[in-house]
Parts: C-alpha cells; sequence; structure tokens
C-alpha cells in the first residue's frame, strides 16, 4: 500500500527492536522491508543514551560533514553498541536463547490467563519473544498485580489503551533462575487478584 501511494515506510523500533521480539528488528518476523528504521532503548548496550534513525541510502539527503551538532553522537554509547553488536549478533545463538526464553513466558501467561477465564475475567496472552503481555481487559486490575508484584521486589509495568496489559519487558540476558522467579510471583499475584 505504501509503495502504491509514494508513502515513506517507517518503523518505530525503539522499543521493540534490539532482539526484543527475537529477530534484531521486529519487521523481520513479517519479512517487511521499511524505508525508515527509528531504534533506540538497548541499543547502547549499557544505558547509554543511544538512538538512529537507519534509512535506505537513496532518502539520505545530507552531504557529509553538512548536518553536525553537539548532539550528534555519543561516543561511549558507539563503542559499547559495537561491541554488543558483535557479541550478541555474530551468530543465532543469542536470538534462539530469546526465542527460548519468550515461549517460557508465552507458556505461563496462557497459563495465568487461562485460570483467570476460568474465574469469570476475560484475559489472554500476546506478544513476541521477549515482549509479551496478560491481558486482563482492565486497567483496575492490571494495575492491582503490579502493585502486588512490587511489593514483592519485582517491577512490572502496564501497557495498552487503558493500561489493562500486564507487560514483560525483562532484560534479554536475565537468568533461567530470575525469570522463573519472576513469573512465579506474577503468577501467584495475578491468581490472587484474578479469584
Amino acid at each position: 500500500m505504501c509503495r502504491e501511494h509514494k508513502i515513506l515506510l517507517i518503523i518505530d523500533d525503539i522499543q521493540a527492536g534490539c532482539g526484543r521480539t527475537g529477530k534484531f528488528f521486529s519487521f523481520e518476523h513479517a519479512n517487511i522491508v521499511p524505508d525508515m528504521v527509528c531504534n533506540s532503548k538497548s541499543l547502547s548496550a549499557s544505558g547509554v543514551p543511544f538512538a538512529m534513525v537507519l534509512m535506505r541510502p537513496e532518502l539520505d539527503q545530507w552531504k557529509p560533514s553538512q548536518y553536525n551538532g553537539t548532539f550528534r553522537g555519543h561516543a561511549l554509547a558507539f563503542v559499547t553498541g559495537a561491541a554488543a553488536l558483535r557479541h550478541f549478533w555474530s551468530d543465532d545463538k543469542f536470538e534462539r536463547d530469546i526465542l527460548r526464553k519468550g515461549r517460557i513466558v508465552e507458556e505461563r501467561f496462557q497459563k495465568i490467563a487461562a485460570k483467570a477465564r476460568e474465574n469469570g475475567f476475560e484475559a489472554h496472552e500476546k506478544g513476541r519473544g521477549l515482549m509479551r503481555g496478560i491481558d486482563v481487559r482492565s486497567g483496575e486490575l492490571a494495575d492491582a498485580i503490579t502493585s502486588r508484584c512490587f511489593e514483592q521486589g519485582l517491577i512490572i509495568e502496564t501497557s495498552g489503551h487503558s493500561g489493562q496489559v500486564v507487560k514483560c519487558l525483562c532484560p534479554l540476558t536475565i537468568r533461567d533462575e530470575d525469570l522463573l522467579e519472576a513469573l512465579d510471583i506474577i503468577e501467584e499475584n495475578a491468581a490472587a487478584v484474578l479469584k
């Protein structure tokens, strides 16, 4: 449709990119080739600010040194980002591990959602890779679950148009035992709220 109407396809991969869904770019799952990609968040791999816009070469209208300023580039972020790309993305091992952990979260979230439905609540699991959530159809219910989780030391947020999704965005490098402990906390508190 974009090609037909001569519209640039710009993908916002700021939160969903850098492996969050299993592939480096989230749109790779759909075999989409965008014109531009916005990327940030875990791009620097060490928490230092780093964002970039990738574009097809023919869209780049800047000449060398034509556009610069103090806000262009963060040397430490470039170094850590390059090191992270070499370390984590030189083969498919990291990608496969993210997808494996994502299946663990998916199965547990499906179990939690099924239990909620047994208790008369509308709930379903959604997402891809390690970007997953449980849609409980109510921001109040999702807040109650995440608040209880916080009391047990787990920081987890909500998303969705009314904050109705309990969202999992754990570190991609999370150890299995930490992931399972977090899922136990979510399951216990979701059960308490959705009983």
